[in-house]
């Protein structure tokens, strides 16, 4: 007899939605923000900060998807990886996402509120990001661009949590987080290069096209080029170095893998940024532990 499938129950659907079981994309959004805290507070965060900033992009990430998902609904039936999500399958309704997304932001700003004014300006800024991201794959050719602000914003506000002002080397940080965001959310769209022609979403392994590999490799280079001047601000030595070398051969070994742009590689080097992120961050937090 084979065995039967039992269905899902609503709050396994509502795990789905939120993605708790694909956490790549909330760690792609901590390593940041965890190595704008560090550098900061001269590599001694506040724990209460620290706690508040990783519980926060837990939920924010979490929010987005619901979003993402909402706003998408209508193309994921379209798309092989992505017809079976619990919105587009029909098992969860777009008001139920919606009211998700809301009571997970409404979390993630409660959170916030014993932190300054900056940091609160700056969140309404986020969340209008992370909410209008979605849409921005209607008209604009590389909106893994945006992404990268969206999966970036927690650097500013870290600064601003910290300092009660944000530098222009957040800013810095912030543009360095766009150049690596294109390069990895480039390695995940070209895993759905093909249904995304049909249904005519605009993604940057589309407009990249046959240069798609070569953009990746020069936005993994800037991402490096950018992070190494700031440490240079930062005074960061050896350590950092050691952390940079670790990132920079991740993205050596990620070529390896889009070279062939098949399917099941490029979503291996997606996943993969998360090495890299964690390698960067550990190169910046050794270098002032070692103080």
């Amino acid at each position: 007899m084979h065995a039967t499938t039992q269905p899902l129950s609503k709050l396994e659907l509502y795990f789905r939605l939120v993605r708790l079981d694909k956490p790549i994309g909330t760690v792609l959004l901590l390593w940041p923000t965890l190595a704008a805290l560090w550098l900061a507070s001269g590599g001694v965060p506040d724990w209460k900060l620290l706690l508040i900033f990783s519980l926060g992009t837990f939920l924010m990430r979490s929010a987005g998807c619901a979003v993402n998902d909402y706003a998408d609904q209508d193309f994921d039936k379209h798309v092989k990886r992505t017809a079976e999500r619990p919105i587009t399958s029909g098992r969860v309704s777009g008001r139920e996402a919606l009211l998700i997304a809301a009571g997970l932001s409404l979390l993630a700003f409660l959170l916030i509120q014993p932190l300054n004014a900056l940091v609160k300006q700056l969140s309404v800024a986020a969340l209008v990001i992370a909410g209008t991201y979605p849409y921005f794959k209607r008209f604009f050719a590389i909106p893994q661009a945006y992404l990268g602000i969206a999966f970036g914003f927690g650097m500013p506000m870290a600064f601003a949590a910290v300092q009660n002002t944000v530098p222009p080397v957040a800013w810095l940080l912030l543009l360095g987080n766009v150049f690596w965001a294109v390069a990895y959310d480039t390695e995940y769209a070209m895993v759905d290069r093909d249904d995304d022609l049909k249904i005519g979403i605009k993604t940057s392994a589309i407009t990249f096209g046959r240069f798609d590999v070569a953009a990746i490799m020069l936005c993994y280079g800037l991402h490096l080029a950018i992070l190494l001047v700031v440490g240079q601000q930062f005074g960061l030595g050896l350590p950092f170095l050691l952390g940079m070398a670790v990132a920079a051969g991740c993205a050596i070994y990620h070529y390896f893998l889009i070279r062939s742009r098949e399917r099941a590689p490029c979503f291996a080097a997606f996943r993969h940024n998360n090495y890299l992120g964690a390698a960067v961050f550990a190169g910046i937090a050794l270098d002032y532990a070692l103080r």
